[in-house]
């Protein structure tokens, strides 16, 4: 699908369901094309063309591209875009499916992006500094 024409269809879903900026839509997009292809380097086997995408498939993508691209601010980025959970990106998975821009199989749900991981897990812990050790010798600074 060419740009121009992705861009109008995200215009026109994002009339119907503001929630989520048109930059999540081009991200999930982005996510899903990263994915892909890292299927295909992972498992030769499957299908060659358009291998299927599970929930939890695309979440990985999405956290890794994320992590990838924005580093500590992956959180705070996706949060500015309306995505705050899993759930949210299922969301906008169903709203490019209904719009027949990707495509499901029968079994694919909206639930099958609930719970994969907890968004501080995924995009805050990895940053935060290991815990310090607490020494018990150490003593309070003798006054002067």
């Amino acid at each position: 699908m060419q740009d121009r024409e992705f861009s109008e269809i995200v215009s026109l879903i994002c009339k119907e369901d503001p929630r989520f900026d048109r930059k999540a839509y081009a991200f999930v997009r982005q996510a899903l094309d990263h994915t892909v292809q890292e299927l295909r380097r992972e498992q030769p086997g499957r299908a060659s063309k358009s291998p299927h995408v599970t929930g939890a498939e695309l979440m990985e993508g999405v956290r890794t591209c994320a992590l990838d691209q924005f580093g500590p601010l992956a959180k705070t980025v996706l949060n500015g875009w309306g995505i705050h959970s899993c759930s949210d990106v299922g969301d906008i998975v169903f709203n490019l499916i209904d719009c027949s821009v990707f495509s499901k199989t029968d079994s694919d749900r909206r639930e099958d992006f609930a719970d994969i991981f907890d968004f501080d897990e995924a995009f805050v812990k990895p940053f935060q500094p290991a815990r310090k050790r607490r020494s018990t010798s150490a003593r309070p600074f003798d006054a002067v």
